[in-house]
C-alpha cells in the first residue's frame, strides 16, 4: 500500500492564489479559505456538501468512486466565506484514472486551510481510512516536497444511524484518532491537533456545530466570490454530471467506473430552448450494448432522469441527445484521460 501511494503522489505545488472579490466592509474577525474534504469512497463527502450550500452542485450514488475531480462548493455567512472543495474518493490507485483522483485529493489537501476528513461513525476504520491517515503522513514527510498540514477535523458522519452511547462514541472516536497519533504526538510542536465533528450529511444533524468549528479553524480574510455564488462550475461541466449521475443509478455494476460523459455541443437555441448533446463513453462493446438497452430503452431511460435536473439547471426546457461509443481501456489511456479532462500532470 504504501509503495503504491507513494507512486501516485507526484510532487505538490500550490496554486496560484486567486484574488479577492471586491466587497463592502466586512467584520473585524471575518474569515475565509478552503476546506478541503477527504475520505474514502462513498463516505458522504458530496452528500456533505450539497447539504451545507442548500443546493444540489455535486452528484452522488451508491457506487464508490462517483466524484472524479475537485468540485469548489462556495458558502458565504455574515462573518465568513468557506470554500469547500469536495475531493474524489482516496483508494488504492489501479489505472492512470485512480492515479489522477488520488493526485488530486492529495494537491487539495496541500493548498487546503482546514482538513474535513469524513469517517463513517457506525464503522470502526477500515483499509481505506488507514490508508488515508498514512496519506496524510506521506504528504507531511516526503523528502522531495514536505507541507504543513493544515488545522484537522475529523468528522464522524452518519450520526442520524448511530444509537451508540457516550461511552461507545468516545470508543469509536479514539479508533480513529489513534490513526492519527504521529501529529499529536510530533516533537516540534508545529502541526495541529486534532479536532472532531459528530453530525449527519443526510439529515442535517450536527450541522451548525460542525460550520462552527470550520469557521474557528479558518484564517482572518476577506470574500473572493459574490456572496450568491455557490460554485465555480460552468454549466457544460455540470450537466454532464447530472447525465452521469442518472447512469450510475440506472446501470449494472459492471458498468459505472468505466463510463465517461463528454458535453460535445450546449447551444442555446432560444430564450426557451437549450440544445446539450452529450457522449457517453464505454470501454467494451459489451458496456455498449448495455447503456443503449434494448431497442435504445436504457439510453432513453437515462435521458429522461437527467432531462428535468438539467432544465433545472440552465432555466429553460433542454432537448438531449445522447450517444454511445467505445474507448477501449480508457482509463488507462493517457491521451483520452486528457481529452475527459482527467489527465494526470507529470513532473508536479
Amino acid at each position: 500500500m504504501k509503495e503504491t501511494l507513494d507512486q501516485a503522489l507526484p510532487d505538490i505545488e500550490s496554486s496560484d492564489a486567486i484574488a479577492p472579490y471586491s466587497e463592502p466592509a466586512l467584520p473585524a474577525d471575518h474569515r475565509s479559505g478552503f476546506v478541503a474534504v477527504i475520505g474514502r469512497p462513498n463516505v458522504g463527502k458530496s452528500t456533505l456538501l450539497n447539504r451545507l450550500l442548500g443546493q444540489k452542485i455535486a452528484i452522488t450514488s451508491p457506487k464508490p468512486q462517483t466524484t472524479r475531480d475537485q468540485i469548489l462548493g462556495i458558502l458565504t455567512t455574515a462573518d465568513a466565506q468557506m470554500l469547500f472543495l469536495d475531493t474524489p474518493g482516496i483508494h488504492r490507485p489501479l489505472h492512470k484514472l485512480g492515479e489522477y483522483m488520488v493526485q488530486t485529493a492529495a494537491d487539495t489537501i496541500a493548498d487546503a486551510d482546514v482538513v474535513l476528513w469524513l469517517v463513517d461513525i457506525n464503522t470502526p476504520p477500515t483499509a481505506e481510512d488507514r490508508a488515508i491517515a498514512e496519506l496524510l503522513q506521506q504528504l507531511t514527510t516526503r523528502k522531495r516536497k514536505r507541507i504543513t498540514l493544515p488545522p484537522l477535523i475529523l468528522g464522524f458522519n452518519q450520526a442520524d444511524r448511530w444509537g451508540g452511547d457516550v461511552n461507545s462514541t468516545a470508543q469509536r472516536i479514539g479508533e480513529y484518532t489513534a490513526l492519527l497519533e504521529w501529529i499529536t504526538q510530533d516533537a516540534q510542536g508545529d502541526r495541529p491537533a486534532v479536532n472532531t465533528a459528530i453530525f449527519s450529511a443526510t439529515t442535517g444533524k450536527g450541522e451548525t456545530e460542525l460550520l462552527a468549528l470550520v469557521r474557528d479553524l479558518l484564517p482572518p480574510g476577506p470574500r473572493y466570490y459574490p456572496e450568491d455564488q455557490v460554485t465555480d462550475v460552468d454549466l457544460r461541466y455540470m450537466a454532464a454530471e447530472i447525465i452521469r449521475e442518472k447512469a450510475l443509478y440506472l446501470l449494472q455494476d459492471e458498468v459505472p467506473h468505466s463510463l465517461a460523459v463528454e458535453v460535445d455541443e450546449f447551444a442555446e437555441r432560444s430564450d426557451k430552448l437549450t440544445y446539450i448533446s452529450a457522449i457517453l463513453y464505454v470501454e467494451r462493446e459489451s458496456q455498449k450494448g448495455i447503456v443503449l438497452g434494448s431497442g435504445g430503452a436504457m439510453i432513453k431511460r437515462i435521458g429522461q432522469a437527467a432531462r428535468p435536473d438539467i432544465e433545472e439547471l440552465v432555466g429553460t426546457k433542454v432537448y438531449l441527445e445522447l450517444w454511445v461509443k467505445v474507448w477501449e481501456r480508457w482509463r488507462k489511456r493517457q491521451n483520452l484521460l486528457k481529452q475527459l479532462g482527467y489527465a494526470v500532470e507529470r513532473g508536479r
